[in-house]
């Protein structure tokens, strides 16, 4: 097949523009055509590597595309029919691709999951272990209603977590700033002026003089180690297990921010396995699901450990309760469910019960952040003005005497 650019128009003229892979002309008006498109114009492409030919899809377009399905399911609609509506008002002209891809793959006798699956990229391992399910089941309405949900959670927890990181960030950068046009241009003017006094400079002066020595010739070494650093890290958290699950276990520890990640994590997995364990996922393959999306290695293992406790006959509850990666009190409505046969109910309290503690962390976080940046700000002023004002005043007191 070959890829064309397109432009076609609607059924209410509006002109909508992309690319699809065609056997020629003919294929592709047809295939525009079962999407409510009339060919305008179009111009072959050189064709791009599968790998590179679809781009990282917005989890809004994924949201939005799950909801609109599931209503079109629900009302009747067949999964072709509601695909080819869904491409003609979609804006994203690679997602739009995607969609053209999905219906013909269906109409030349794939499964609706068989389709998802031959783009990792665009929709995960959940997505299509869902999906699947819900054709199996007969659920596949509800299963969607329940992916939209599951990503519309998932958009207000990265907003949760970046509420906590944006004001830190922006308030580190000023303070980055404010250390590198003291250290750099200010205290070597002062430096000048004291060492004119010919008094002996006290040793947090010196101390100052020499920082400020160290930012005006070594200014080069600073910009090569805050670039250096985090390529050499993340290098070897991608090619060293051991560095890497060394590295996961400090970012968990980190003061004030390290319960925040945990928790986050852990409200993520405890949705998603929730949500999986409702669907008719099996027990083990939701755990497995779950453990590829917690991107960190501690925790990961820690499923792993719980899955094959599971595995060799151990309860649910009591397997959690080992792995040591909720409290008592989680582990009690695990137990709970599993013993009432309501384990679904128990799971979605669980996920509940995260998602609350992640709200709360951020509640309490925000306000605890802005005095510590504060106290560092002033400690810096403070010593700043202490190493020049003393020289002077011991001066001052020399010369009255």
């Amino acid at each position: 097949m070959d890829t064309y650019k397109y432009k076609a128009v609607d059924g209410v003229g509006r002109s909508v523009a992309g690319s699809m892979d065609a056997a020629n002309l003919t294929d592709l008006e047809m295939r525009l055509s079962r999407m409510g498109l009339d060919l305008v114009h179009y111009r072959e492409q050189r064709r791009r590597s599968p790998v590179f030919r679809f781009k990282r899809t917005s989890r809004h377009e994924l949201i939005n595309f799950s909801f609109h399905l599931e209503q079109l399911l629900r009302a009747g609609v067949p999964v072709v029919d509601a695909l080819s509506d869904l491409g003609s008002t979609i804006d994203d002209p690679s997602f739009r691709d995607v969609v053209a891809e999905l219906v013909e793959a269906i109409e030349g006798g794939r499964t609706f999951s068989e389709a998802l699956s031959a783009f990792p990229g665009v929709f995960g391992n959940v997505y299509v272990s869902m999906v699947r399910v819900g054709e199996e089941s007969g659920r596949l309405g509800e299963v969607l209603r329940d992916l939209a949900a599951m990503l519309r959670w998932q958009d207000e927890m990265i907003a949760y977590a970046k509420q906590v990181m944006i004001y830190p960030m922006i308030v580190l950068a000023v303070v980055g700033s404010v250390i590198v046009f003291l250290m750099i241009y200010l205290v070597p003017k002062l430096t000048s002026f004291l060492r004119t006094m010919g008094s002996e400079l006290p040793a947090h002066t010196k101390a100052l003089i020499a920082v400020s020595h160290f930012f005006v010739n070594w200014w080069y070494a600073l910009v090569i180690l805050a670039i250096v650093t985090p390529v050499t890290i993340r290098y070897l958290a991608r090619n060293s297990p051991g560095f890497r699950y060394r590295w996961d276990g400090f970012k968990l520890s980190v003061p004030l921010f390290g319960e925040l990640s945990y928790k986050i994590r852990l409200a993520r997995f405890s949705n998603y396995f929730s949500m999986m364990y409702s669907s008719g996922i099996t027990v083990l393959d939701a755990l497995r699901l779950s453990r590829a999306l917690m991107d960190n290695v501690v925790l990961e293992r820690a499923i792993e450990r719980v899955q094959e406790q599971i595995a060799e006959g151990e309860t649910i509850s009591e397997a959690f309760a080992n792995a040591g990666l909720f409290p008592s009190l989680v582990v009690r409505m695990m137990r709970v469910g599993e013993t009432s046969g309501a384990l679904d109910d128990a799971l979605d309290n669980v996920s509940y019960f995260y998602t609350r503690e992640v709200r709360e962390a951020v509640e309490r976080l925000q306000p605890a952040i802005q005095p510590v940046l504060t106290v560092i700000l002033g400690l810096l002023v403070g010593w700043i003005m202490l190493s020049v004002i003393s020289p002077i005043y011991d001066t001052i007191t020399t010369l009255n005497f």
